[in-house]
């Protein structure tokens, strides 16, 4: 019997006190938020009526490496975490590889997925602010799911905007959500002026993050006593998901593994920029080297396919410009399962990473990642979100590789969460009617040319 148990567990006085902040150690530090009307630089003032004041401040240090962590949110974290990391025997054993691979799972609590970490973060500010609640938006509702908790948590108001596609696909993640005392909206919607404008444009959408982005922002900025929340994409929420990573390091170095290759499946960049950060960090710093690969969906493929270039964060144009790998603020992906990888743009983070050769990306099609989901079912016994998937693909094709060639590397990749709210998309791809869309070159063209003309 090998020493490296199934599951590698941290005890709880080693959960990690504080978050660490990558861009404390990036020469290039991520392009500044710019503020539409200027194209200055957003200021603190600028950004507090849409943000809590204190997710304002962890939004613009880009030079402190570690904020403690509330005694608050790491009791909070205590129900769930430390989360496992899991040596993929089975997996291995059915690929026969001699590949070692390894998953960090972080569908371990109710919402199903690693968006609690920062969910009960924002929450935590919020209440301490003396707010009465908060908006967002959701994909495929995993955020939405672990707002609303974190919301119940500290008695507040939560909004919750969700992308029309998701809202009809995943019935049963929406009344999660309302049964932690989240209201719920389909978009884009009636209930906002933007989503007016946006369904008498286009009645027919099936909404999009940037649609539903822009509604939480309008319903927060106009409603007094509530700021808005956003559960990836930000500096902020990268910072809050650096747990995963934290943990995942402290877990491996516990048993002397060093990992060649980490991958995470990419749509705003939090579950991957936060697994990857301590890691980077390493390699930033000189002190070791490791391979990085995002795992992006073919049908919205924002670092393999976009132009990284200063571009509004929502269809609305209401949101601060953002410096980064982006299709388009209007560019509208096709109704994939997904849903949580349905962003048209990246995280500043990991687009400057990216753009300095720091980070490998990849595009992979629908059907591809449903065939490595129901592999990974089957002979690991859990089953993993649509999103999680990319990078489950991504891990077999790199060990496939290892089988090849004859490599034993390690491939660490992040389990984001499971996909028991999904099985609609699962029924599409047991039943043989499962699609690969690809934006054309024209289509993806038509988002990028409205991309503001920034030269900075």
């Amino acid at each position: 019997m090998e020493k490296i148990p199934y599951k590698i567990y941290l005890e709880e006085n080693e959960l990690p006190k504080a978050w660490y902040n990558l861009r404390a150690d990036m020469k290039n530090k991520p392009a500044p938020l710019l503020n539409p009307k200027t194209l200055k630089p957003m200021s603190f003032e600028e950004l507090t009526p849409v943000f809590c004041d204190d997710l304002v401040r962890q939004e613009l240090d880009d030079a402190t490496p570690f904020f403690e962590i509330p005694d608050e949110i790491l009791s909070f974290y205590k129900m769930y975490r430390p989360s496992p990391l899991v040596r993929a025997y089975f997996l291995e054993k059915a690929l026969d590889t001699p590949a070692k691979i390894y998953y960090k799972f972080e569908g371990n609590n109710t919402s199903g997925s690693h968006k609690l970490n920062s969910a009960i973060a924002q929450a935590y500010y919020a209440k301490q602010q003396g707010l009465k609640g908060v908006t967002t938006e959701t994909g495929a509702g995993q955020w939405g799911t672990a707002l609303s908790m974190a919301c119940s948590y500290f008695d507040l108001d939560c909004k919750v905007f969700m992308v029309k596609v998701s809202y009809e696909q995943k019935p049963f993640r929406r009344e999660v959500m309302r049964t932690y005392g989240a209201a719920v909206t389909p978009s884009p919607s009636e209930t906002t002026q933007v989503g007016k404008r946006i369904l008498k444009a286009h009645p027919d959408t099936p909404g999009s993050l940037g649609c539903a982005i822009s509604e939480a922002v309008e319903a927060a900025t106009s409603t007094p006593g509530y700021r808005y929340v956003l559960g990836s994409v930000l500096n902020q929420v990268l910072l809050h998901q650096s747990i995963i990573g934290l943990e995942t390091k402290a877990a491996l170095d516990k048993y002397g593994i060093k990992p060649d290759v980490i991958i995470g499946c990419a749509g705003g960049g939090s579950n991957l920029g936060g697994l990857i950060s301590p890691f980077m960090g390493e390699k930033l710093r000189g002190e070791a080297d490791y391979r990085f690969i995002a795992v992006e969906p073919a049908s919205c493929p924002s670092f393999t396919r976009g132009k990284f270039a200063y571009d509004f964060c929502d269809t609305g144009m209401m949101c601060p410009l953002a410096k980064m790998y982006t299709l388009g603020s209007n560019f509208i992906p096709s109704a994939n399962h997904a849903g949580g990888l349905r962003y048209h743009g990246m995280s500043s983070v990991l687009s400057q990473l990216y753009h300095d050769k720091l980070l490998e990306a990849v595009a992979v099609e629908q059907t591809s990642v449903f065939e490595a989901a129901e592999l990974f079912a089957r002979v690991e016994g859990t089953l993993p979100a649509p999103e999680s998937s990319h990078a489950i693909r991504a891990a077999i094709d790199e060990a496939l590789k290892c089988k090849e060639t004859g490599k034993e590397e390690t491939i660490v990749f992040g389990l984001t969460g499971t996909g028991y709210f999904d099985m609609t998309a699962y029924e599409k791809y047991n039943n043989g009617v499962m699609t690969d869309t690809i934006p054309t070159d024209e289509e993806l063209q038509e988002g990028l040319r409205t991309l503001p003309n920034i030269n900075l």
